[in-house]
């Protein structure tokens, strides 16, 4: 059975990219693949995570949102892109709903997330 699932992996050409951990709320940097022309090059997309939908499997899809130019700018992005080269977590959100469409009305310093701190002791 493994050798099946090897076999269509290749066939199908996917790359099985290791995302980090993040979810609704978090502040990522994705790392895309433009091809323009002949040349291809990498640009970068940050934003806060406004959703993510059916996590764990092939339809995964996650929403990043950024303000650029005062002008709200919104992507969807799905998992298995072949143009997604790299995803970067910058700051853990502290949020309580999995849908932040509320930013969507919301501009300037009030459209930010609390940042989650994570206490470490001194030993």
């Amino acid at each position: 059975m493994d050798k099946i699932i090897k076999i269509v992996e290749q066939q199908s050409g996917q790359k099985n990219i290791e995302f980090p951990n993040f979810k609704s709320g978090d502040t990522i940097i994705v790392h895309l693949k433009i091809k323009e022309g002949n040349k291809e090059r990498i640009q970068k997309f940050q934003g806060i995570v406004i959703k993510r939908k059916n996590v764990g499997t092939n339809r995964e899809t996650f929403s990043v949102r950024k303000i650029s130019n005062g002008i709200g700018v919104e992507k969807i992005f799905s998992a298995i892109s072949q143009s997604i080269e790299k995803i970067e977590k910058i700051r853990n959100g502290s949020v309580r709903r999995s849908r932040l469409y509320y930013l969507r009305g919301k501009y300037g310093k009030s459209a930010s997330v609390k940042e989650k701190r994570i206490l470490t002791s001194k030993s």
